[in-house]
């Protein structure tokens, strides 16, 4: 049983295999549910570009939690170490293919990303478990790239950002959606700032239009999604 529980902006808790891993651990931010999870027992935490709302509080994470590693680009993966988290815990690597991250056979696959980033190079992530495979976009415009990364990788579950302005809006993250093919979409990245316009209903309804074939899973901060 894969679980998948949104806690704001592209905050994401996973639970793959037995496995927690949390996702661009910004959990101060305004959506942030008023019952958090319990992060001592997250064993991996990825990261998938270097602005303040993605690397979040993932130095304090580790800090607080002396047995989850991080995977990262190589230079949020230094930048992290410079911080006072040990070497062996961080896994810095690159865009291409599947990271070895050593915790229970989850495997991490660094995407690219349309984006910036104050640290290193932006990207996606494809978080690969041997019941599930879920691609987070980070923070990205559309690209091809996606038809790849669906043709690769077969993501069942994708998690897109919708709000605009820095990144997809619902029109956009709809043309990702029949790029990828997923299974089940799951809007993010919506509603933390004004000036994130986009609606994840206007989200659904272009990709009942554009993909149908697609499940679009509205979640609530806090609430969780079961495959």
């Amino acid at each position: 049983m894969t679980r998948i529980t949104w806690l704001g902006h592209s905050t994401f808790l996973l639970e793959i295999d037995g496995t927690k891993i949390l996702v661009d651990p910004w959990i101060t931010n305004p959506l942030k549910p008023e019952t958090q999870p319990d992060y001592g027992d997250v064993e991996l935490i990825v990261v998938t570009h270097g602005h303040s709302d993605h690397l979040g509080e993932a130095v304090e994470l580790m800090k607080n939690n002396k047995k989850a590693k991080l995977v990262a680009i190589f230079e949020i993966g230094n930048h992290v170490q410079q911080q006072g988290i040990e070497a062996d815990r961080v896994i810095g690597g690159n865009i291409g293919g599947p990271i070895n991250t050593g915790v229970n056979d989850i495997k991490v696959a660094l995407t690219p990303a349309t984006h910036s980033s104050t640290v290193g190079f932006p990207t996606g992530a494809v978080i690969i478990g041997k019941e599930t495979t879920i691609y987070h976009a980070g923070d990205t415009g559309v690209m091809m790239d996606m038809q790849l990364i669906g043709e690769i990788y077969h993501p069942d579950v994708a998690l897109l950002p919708i709000g605009g302005h820095f990144t997809m809006d619902p029109k956009e993250a709809a043309y990702a959606v029949k790029l990828l093919k997923p299974k089940v979409a799951i809007p993010m990245h919506y509603g933390s700032f004004p000036v994130l316009y986009g609606k994840p209903e206007e989200f659904e309804r272009e990709v009942k239009r554009l993909h149908p074939e697609t499940k679009v899973v509205i979640l609530k901060p806090g609430e969780s999604f079961t495959l």
